[in-house]
């Protein structure tokens, strides 16, 4: 630990403070905070007790959709000659897939009592650009039984051999689509509705772009005039040019039927929505927006968050970053509990690791300006640190604590933010809870300490659901 931030945090008292516990990947940390500590959470909503039942429910009574069998039977060829795409989410998405209780395995029944055979079925891997699953990976979300007995595919967006025109969009982008779903004869999208930093909402549409899009067609919409616009945030549809280009990729493509879920603050299924792309994913918005939106009356000094299922990287855990700012004063702090669990890749990839560190080294105003000079090459991942790039608007560098224990301390130079690694006693160690626990814990006092030393007592805030929480401030 740093001498300096050692001398600080042996200044605070913490008897009065009470323990909360925060998510950590699969595990929770229990780390004490003020008294005054005001949790940010998302409304409780009631979780399905018989999810195979809701799930066949939503299967027979689709929302302004004809059930599948009778999709089928209207397509006018033999089910037994009909080829069908279903686009899911990879491991990033803590979508049910699997088991029993999960959307899959009914879904792939219906087909198939149908007359749909199994190796008509291509199941694609909606990647974007993320890199392919790995065996295991797909195991894990999909189940053994699936991936034993089906064509499970991940999507290239840098394939041309692979993609097939779709024509250009309103705003002027001609789109390129994974031909395996675009000519299938049965289109299915899946995933999981929650609120989105880009689209507003993830699913429905945005299975398709930016999920089985080309490279250029995410990187328009990945781009500066997309990203800076206001309504490019969680929970707003309406003008939001993200969701309207998604939407209209989609509908060109023409995605026959959608299964999508909502999950509560502990990720349990909620509901299941099938049927139309557009109305089925309306209605899982409406219900999101209603517990999922926090309202509060003010801005706090410090602000915990955590990365939640989808901070599998540093990449991904800029969605907690961008969720917490509402919440946070400016030039306020914001504390991250980063489990980054990818044994590959848990900063992110090459492209991003060097993005991210020109981000460190030139502030999110020198990086935005590089991104929109006429002479700048579109490269992959930009997006992510430009997001980063919002957070070190409002708190800068110091005011970002990132606490993660993959990341080793030779790459944290390259990140933007204070070192979490530097609030643990010791080298560091191999990743445990116990440690983790340590280093959020004396993140933690070092903020309030920090507060303290200028005479003032920091309001503190810990947004339990990170990423997955919309705080917004009722003035605004």
């Amino acid at each position: 630990m740093r001498t300096s931030f050692n001398a600080l945090i042996k200044k605070i008292e913490t008897k009065d403070w009470k323990p909360i516990s925060v998510e950590f990947g699969r595990d929770s940390l229990e780390v004490l905070v003020p008294p005054g500590c005001m949790e940010l959470t998302m409304k409780d909503v009631p979780y399905l007790s018989n999810p195979q039942e809701a799930i066949e429910s939503a299967l027979s009574y689709p929302i302004s959709s004809p059930p599948l069998e009778e999709i089928i039977r209207k397509k006018g060829k033999r089910p037994e000659e009909m080829t069908v795409a279903i686009a899911v989410s990879d491991i990033t998405r803590p979508v049910p897939y699997k088991g029993e209780n999960g959307i899959l395995l009914p879904l792939l029944r219906r087909l198939e009592s149908s007359g749909i055979r199994k190796d008509k079925i291509k199941i694609i891997v909606a990647t974007g650009m993320h890199r392919a699953s790995t065996e295991e990976e797909k195991i894990e979300m999909y189940g053994k039984e699936v991936v034993e007995q089906y064509t499970i595919l991940d999507h290239d967006c840098e394939r041309k051999d692979l993609l097939e025109s779709i024509g250009t969009t309103r705003r002027g982008t001609h789109v390129y689509v994974n031909r395996d779903f675009f000519f299938a004869d049965l289109k299915i999208a899946t995933g999981l509705v929650e609120s989105h930093f880009f689209t507003g909402i993830s699913g429905g549409r945005k299975s398709i772009c930016p999920g089985l899009v080309d490279v250029k067609t995410i990187q328009k919409f990945h781009g500066p005039v997309y990203l800076e616009d206001p309504r490019t945030t969680n929970l707003v549809l309406e003008g939001n040019p993200c969701h309207e280009e998604a939407l209209e990729v989609a509908q060109t493509v023409g995605v026959d039927f959608i299964v999508n879920v909502n999950l509560d603050k502990d990720l349990r299924l909620v509901r299941v929505f099938a049927g139309d792309m557009m109305e089925a994913n309306l209605k899982a918005f409406e219900l999101i927006k209603g517990y999922a939106e926090i309202p509060i009356e003010e801005e706090f000094d410090i602000v915990l968050t955590h990365s939640g299922y989808v901070g599998r990287d540093h990449y991904q855990t800029a969605k907690a970053g961008v969720g917490a700012l509402p919440a946070v004063k400016q030039g306020g702090t914001i504390i991250i509990a980063a489990n980054n669990r990818d044994l590959i890749e848990p900063i992110g990839s090459p492209e991003y690791r060097s993005l991210i560190h020109l981000l460190k080294l030139q502030g999110p105003d020198g990086y935005l300006n590089i991104l929109q000079t006429p002479t700048w090459k579109f490269t992959k991942d930009q997006w992510e640190p430009e997001v980063w790039g919002k957070v070190l608007r409002k708190v800068g560098e110091e005011g970002l604590i990132y606490c993660s224990l993959e990341i080793e301390r030779k790459n944290y130079c390259l990140l933007p933010g204070v070192c979490g690694l530097d609030f643990l006693k010791g080298k560091r160690v191999k990743p445990s809870l116990e440690k983790a626990q340590e280093m959020i814990q004396n993140a933690i006092l070092f903020a309030i300490a920090r507060y303290r030393e200028k005479e003032i007592e920091p309001t503190f805030a810990f947004i339990r659901e990170g990423p997955y929480a919309v705080p917004i401030l009722k003035n605004r």
